[in-house]
């Protein structure tokens, strides 16, 4: 079984051009790219409001902030992945403050072997969080059409004087009598 190819953007953040260059270097261009680039926070921010990105590495400290909220924003962001690169000395402190955003944290110094062991993990949670708002959609999207055709069923039953049950299978049988779902038929009841 091979692994699916996907492509994945990224934003590196840091205050450092030396560390910009070693981490465009180890994202393997195959399927990270594009690779964005910030100096500080300031910048990152504009980054992030202007296009989505899937990574967010940060090199802390930056010029003008820890990068600590900065990440924990990222984090919490739908469908982005946040990584921070700390001081060996600060990992704990650092790892507890921004856990239970799903920031993820690395000490440095970093080697390339640790880097590629991130991504994986990194592409692992990008994959399982996809899974998980694919199916909160779909879950969402079934509640929106049971509550549009609850309230369907509820002007039958207020202006027609259905029954629950009978409502319930005028909606059924006109959606297959159509061949439309039972929201279109519903949003046809509501419109009368």
């Amino acid at each position: 079984m091979s692994l699916k190819q996907e492509e994945y953007s990224a934003l590196v953040v840091s205050s450092h051009d030396n560390f910009i260059t070693a981490m465009k270097s180890m994202l393997p261009v195959s399927h990270i790219r594009p690779v964005f680039t910030a100096e500080n926070v300031s910048k990152a921010k504009r980054e992030v409001a202007n296009r989505d990105f899937d990574f967010v590495i940060i090199n802390s400290p930056l010029s003008d902030d820890a990068g600590i909220d900065f990440a924990i924003d990222c984090g919490s962001k739908r469908g982005c992945m946040a990584l921070l690169i700390v001081n060996n000395d600060a990992l704990s402190d650092v790892y507890y403050k921004v856990y239970e955003y799903g920031v993820f944290v690395l000490p440095k110094p970093l080697t390339k072997q640790s880097m590629d062991n991130a991504l994986r993990w990194l592409k692992t949670a990008k994959r399982k969080l996809s899974g998980v708002e694919e199916k909160t959609t779909s879950i969402e999207e079934k509640m929106k059409t049971i509550r549009l055709v609850n309230k369907a069923k509820w002007i039958l039953i207020s202006e027609k004087n259905m029954s629950e049950p009978e409502a319930h299978r005028y909606i059924e049988k006109a959606a297959m009598d159509k061949c439309v779902s039972k929201a279109e038929i519903a949003k046809e009841i509501l419109n009368e």
